[in-house]
């Protein structure tokens, strides 16, 4: 019975997750739009979000920081694996600027906003959903 509701549930709550994490992907993008030599960056949420539904994880391993002492502590490297497992992407500038930064904040406004937008209308799928099982369960 629980496995039948995760996978009720399953579809738009992974959406979700894959928007939030995006959403904080486009505000760095803005955040750093005066950065020099920033690289925007995106992912292709279509495929990120198929790759996430069918289980597939990026075959992309972290960068491993060399340890020049013992007493070194062992980390690694930020990657850019992405999210969902999809790697990040970055987005092809339209303008060139002199000091090597790609954001373009109209595109990255746009972005922002259409995510936003998208992720609201997802919880309110999740709500009708969620709806639609208690009225299922209420006698009446």
């Amino acid at each position: 019975m629980v496995a039948k509701l995760d996978d009720y549930l399953r579809f738009n709550e992974t959406a979700l997750n894959l928007r939030a994490q995006r959403q904080q992907l486009l505000a760095s993008n803005i955040a750093n739009a005066d950065t020099p030599n920033y690289k925007a960056r995106d992912i292709d949420f279509a495929k990120t979000l198929e790759g996430a539904m069918a289980g597939k994880s990026s075959t992309v391993k972290p960068v491993e920081m060399a340890r020049t002492s013992a007493g070194h502590l062992a980390g690694t490297a930020p990657s850019d694996q992405g999210i969902g497992g999809s790697p990040v992407q970055y987005r092809t500038p339209t303008q060139g600027s002199v000091d090597g930064n790609t954001v373009d904040l109209d595109v990255e406004r746009t972005q922002f906003t259409d995510n936003g937008i998208r992720y609201e209308a997802g919880i309110t799928a999740i709500n009708g959903q969620l709806k639609a099982l208690l009225a299922a369960i209420q006698p009446g």
